[in-house]
């Protein structure tokens, strides 16, 4: 079963998840240079507070909270220490490029909660075979939108399609490390909807996703715990695909995505990180 990562710094809700199997909450604190990142792409910029780890945690009894942190800077030390502080399980590391600032930051961490390498930049993916086997290192998660952004890709989904996600998973599962990958919209919405995302999810051995916020819409359709339980049901029905099955889903999602990436402006020529 897949884990299902929701972002909320909402304790209410956070509670409901909580009572449903397989859930990770999902604390996100990273603002470090996101909002010029991402500028006009209509991506999901939090307002998450220090305060809000400790608050979420206080109503959580079975759901592990993990929470993305800034990428490694001078003051990363302090910020690893106060969420911690605050009850996190997991920390997140986002936008590291070569081993050695994701070796410092598990240096940091010391051990003292799992450590998950999120993949969203070209040099992290080319560098992989440098840090896959960092002490502290639990999960490696591949964040589509920006490394799809950072390779000059015009579709978040187009690395899953051009294969680079599969030796990544390969690597991570060799180490004994968890794998996932992306975003997951309902089964039926989405550029590429979310059965076939959960599709790749299943082919390439992930364990985990971040829910879309179309997950949680007060209002609109089914209820969150609606959702979840029927995106359970086609997880266990496409977890019983044959390997012929799966490869011809392989081949129908890759030519979907190329479609839709031709659809789609050409990216907007990026300086490159240092």
């Amino acid at each position: 079963m897949l884990d299902l990562l929701q972002i909320t710094n909402d304790p209410a809700f956070a509670q409901r998840c909580d009572a449903l199997p397989g859930l990770r909450v999902f604390v996100d604190l990273e603002q470090h240079g996101k909002a010029e990142r991402q500028a006009g792409r209509g991506s999901f910029l939090s307002t998450h507070r220090l305060g809000d780890v400790g608050r979420v945690r206080a109503v959580l009894h079975r759901a592990p909270l993990l929470v993305r942190v800034n990428p490694l800077h001078a003051a990363s030390g302090d910020e690893v220490d106060a969420v911690l502080a605050q009850g996190a399980d997991q920390l997140m590391l986002p936008m590291f490029h070569q081993a050695p600032e994701l070796q410092a930051f598990c240096a940091l961490v010391a051990g003292r909660a799992s450590v998950v390498a999120l993949l969203e930049t070209a040099g992290a993916l080319a560098s992989l075979t440098d840090w896959v086997a960092t002490p502290g290192l639990a999960e490696v998660f591949v964040g589509l939108n920006d490394l799809h952004l950072s390779l000059g890709q015009r579709f978040m989904f187009e690395p899953l399609a051009a294969g680079l996600l599969e030796p990544v998973a390969q690597s991570a599962h060799a180490h004994g490390l968890r794998f996932g990958f992306g975003g997951i919209a309902r089964l039926d919405e989405g550029l590429l909807p979310g059965r076939d995302v959960l599709a790749e999810h299943l082919r390439l051995g992930s364990q985990a996703v971040i829910l879309s916020r179309t997950f949680h819409r007060a209002g609109e359709g089914g209820s969150f715990e609606e959702d979840v339980q029927q995106l359970r049901v086609c997880e266990r029905t496409l977890a019983l695909r044959s390997p012929a099955e799966q490869e011809a889903d392989r081949l129908r999602i890759a030519a979907t995505i190329t479609g839709i990436a031709a659809t789609l402006p050409a990216p907007a020529m990026r300086t490159p990180a240092a």
